[in-house]
């Protein structure tokens, strides 16, 4: 059919005729570009639809445990942030799709996972800002408006590091009869005549010791405030508050040699050699005291320029108890006399981990079976006290580890010398006797790993501080890392307990000394 030509049947004018044939035209061109952008639009949903369904398998789907903890987190933030940003680009794309219009949508709007929002801590600041409405009367009828209820919303907010001049004003007054001046006494400090408070002097030990930032970040980032803070005047902050804080260090290693129980490792930092123009190999070694006991965790690190034993028989000095350590040689003198040794079970099973991941290994992957079953046990005794352990492990762990002794020599038989799996088993066999004796009572512990997390937070750093300068700076960095660590595994907010020490600390009595150490009371 010709539109004209019917049109023209009814003899329009040609006006006419050119405005209806201009807008017939006109809804087609419409339609067909509606339907173009319907079909884009849709294909687009169905791109982030199945890319968003890839990022969620991707993680919530079983990851390689070839991942290190540091690339896992990497790998973890970066797709968190990949999901959000294309869970936020579907959403646009539905939110177009649903507008009004004359053309069919998508039936169904996907629908987002959600865990429900934490609520915000109870402990932090409450900020009231309220939104009235414009008028206060009915804008129906005109009446006044009544309170009947409020919906309250809270959003988590920040106030950056923010610097600011404290003005300490001493007035002084006078006796006109007898003229005698009166004024109060100038504040103590833990640097006399220094500018900084000790707020500003926790942020750069906290900055610098547990966030790894180095001083001339801290630097860059007073200067953004336009406040000068020479890297020579935050590095001098540093070593008077390391000094101020040094007798609080060795109290706090005073107390550790107080347990029956320790665990130690230690790990290598590099040390600046300046007559050489290099760095040379130095040691921080760490020690803790069992999470196993009631009593508040306690981690003390000790800066060495080397990894001689002599450095851990110099620090435990005559300390008598339990040490849970690997199977470093350095620590075998302290064996030979009346301290007992402890060995990691979760070092001998590393080595069974790494043949599993290596080639599936069927007498790793029973070995791993085996220690998992040990593992069970203890995640069964957490919460007992010490003799419901005991018992718990006589019952389940003993028999236990009996059997895996006897697989472990029989196994041994048919393996050949010099293979991996031989070496497995040979460093679980030489340290049976310490692997196995923590299953003796209630109160040893069955590995390393309160030590080795209490450490982790030092291999992080020590990619941002490269080296330490000195052997004095080590040792002050020991100091204030063991503080530092300490009041974290005691549920106290580093911060907070720094600036407070450091307002107390220049006139607190030596014999009261415990009560700024951070630990938690006994429950």
């Amino acid at each position: 059919m010709d539109l004209a030509t019917e049109l023209a049947a009814f003899s329009p004018s040609p006006e006419l005729l050119a405005w209806v044939e201009n807008r017939v035209g006109g809804l087609l061109e419409q339609a067909k570009t509606s339907a173009t952008e319907i079909h884009w639009r849709d294909a687009k949903i169905e791109k982030l639809t199945l890319e968003l369904a890839h990022l969620r398998r991707m993680k919530f789907g079983v990851k390689s445990e070839a991942m290190v903890a540091a690339e896992r987190d990497l790998f973890d933030e970066n797709l968190a942030a990949d999901i959000a940003a294309c869970e936020a680009r579907l959403a646009e794309a539905l939110q177009v799709a649903e507008t009004p219009s004359d053309q069919p949508v998508p039936e169904k709007k996907p629908k987002r996972e959600r865990a429900g929002r934490q609520p915000l801590p109870e402990h932090l600041p409450r900020v009231e800002i309220r939104h009235e409405p414009e008028n206060c009367t009915c804008g129906e009828c005109g009446q006044a408006l009544v309170l009947i209820g409020e919906d309250v919303t809270e959003k988590l907010n920040i106030v950056p590091a923010q610097f600011f001049v404290e003005q300490h004003v001493y007035p002084k007054y006078a006796c006109r009869p007898c003229e005698t001046l009166t004024a109060a006494p100038a504040e103590r400090s833990v640097i006399d005549g220094g500018m900084a408070t000790p707020a500003l002097l926790s942020w750069v030990m906290i900055s610098k010791f547990l966030d790894h930032l180095p001083l001339y970040r801290l630097e860059q980032q007073a200067a953004r405030s336009g406040v000068p803070l020479a890297r020579s005047t935050l590095a001098e902050w540093v070593g008077r508050v390391g000094y101020a804080l040094e007798p609080l260090w060795l109290r706090l290693g005073e107390l550790l040699r107080e347990s029956e129980v320790l665990h130690a490792d230690e790990t290598p930092v590099q040390q600046l050699d300046p007559g050489k123009g290099k760095t040379k190999r130095a040691y921080l070694w760490a020690y803790r005291n069992n999470a196993l006991e009631n009593d508040p965790p306690i981690v003390v690190f000790d800066y060495q320029p080397g990894r001689a034993g002599i450095h851990a028989v110099n620090f435990l000095a005559q300390w008598e108890g339990a040490l849970m350590v690997d199977d470093f040689a350095g620590y075998k003198v302290l064996f030979q006399g009346s301290v007992i040794e402890l060995g990691c079970m979760a070092h001998a099973r590393r080595k069974f981990f790494d043949l599993h991941q290596a080639n599936a290994s069927p007498v790793a992957t029973e070995a791993l079976r085996r220690i998992g079953e040990l593992y069970a046990v203890e995640a069964q005794a957490k919460d007992l006290t010490v003799e419901e352990r005991a018992r718990l492990r006589e019952m389940h762990s003993q028999p236990r580890l009996e059997s895996l002794h006897l697989w472990l020599l029989n196994t041994r038989k048919s393996v050949a010398n010099g293979s991996a799996l031989a070496r497995a088993i040979d460093y679980t066999l030489k340290r049976w006797r310490a692997l196995a004796r923590y299953a003796e009572n209630g109160f040893y512990p069955i590995d390393n790993n309160p030590i080795e997390n209490a450490i982790r937070p030092i291999a992080v750093g020590k990619k941002n501080w490269l080296f330490a300068g000195s052997e004095a700076a080590g040792k002050r960095a020991a100091a204030i890392q063991s503080l530092l660590e300490t009041a974290r595994l005691n549920g106290i907010e580093p911060m907070a307990w720094l600036t407070n020490t450091l307002q107390k600390l220049p006139t607190w009595p030596n014999s009261r000394l415990d009560e700024l150490l951070p630990l938690k009371k006994r429950g």
